[in-house]
């Protein structure tokens, strides 16, 4: 990973930090924001930032994801990346919710979860450059994983990673659990 990929991440990381901290719309409860220092993150890793070859679904079936606030939502699962990570191959798969052709949402529970990032699961979404198509390579970069809203407040309601989104490997990458005091 190039000390340029890694200076840009860090930037993004510092103005992400800005606005939680001070934006109206930051999921941080105002009454935590003045103590708030920033999140806290794996350091980046090129190894976990990975080619995956696409499969595209071109009869996306409907995927009920239960969420944190007991409201299951409907997503079409897209596409799934096939993908390669300590010598070993893993899948996720990528949704959108119907009529939506903007990113494609990649929720996500590795070895991590519970443990060094939130307990619910870790988000990362993925915009490629136009359609994809089967066999087509894309990044994975779990250094931009990121923790839900809910992971802030209880007043957010965040989609759950289904089971076949559930890595059993430690992605050590991205976003750890949230410290709001």
């Amino acid at each position: 990973m190039s000390d340029d990929y890694a200076e840009r991440l860090r930037a993004n990381r510092r103005e992400k930090d800005e606005f939680f901290a001070e934006h109206p719309q930051s999921p941080i409860p105002p009454e935590h924001r003045e103590g708030f220092a920033g999140l806290d993150y794996f350091e980046p890793n090129p190894d976990y930032r990975v080619e995956a070859t696409v499969t595209v679904h071109d009869d996306p079936e409907p995927v009920e994801m239960e969420t944190t606030a007991s409201n299951p939502v409907r997503y079409l699962r897209i596409v799934t990346f096939a993908f390669e990570v300590g010598g070993d191959e893993h899948t996720l798969a990528g949704y959108r919710q119907e009529g939506d052709d903007g990113a494609i949402f990649v929720p996500f529970r590795d070895k991590t979860t519970g443990q060094q990032t939130y307990h619910n699961g870790r988000y990362m979404e993925l915009e490629p450059d136009g359609e994809l198509a089967d066999g087509d390579a894309v990044t994975i970069d779990f250094n931009l994983a990121y923790c839900p809203f809910c992971a802030y407040s209880e007043t957010f309601s965040c989609p759950l990673p289904p089971e076949e989104n559930w890595l059993e490997i430690v992605v050590p990458a991205g976003e750890k659990t949230p410290d709001i005091e």
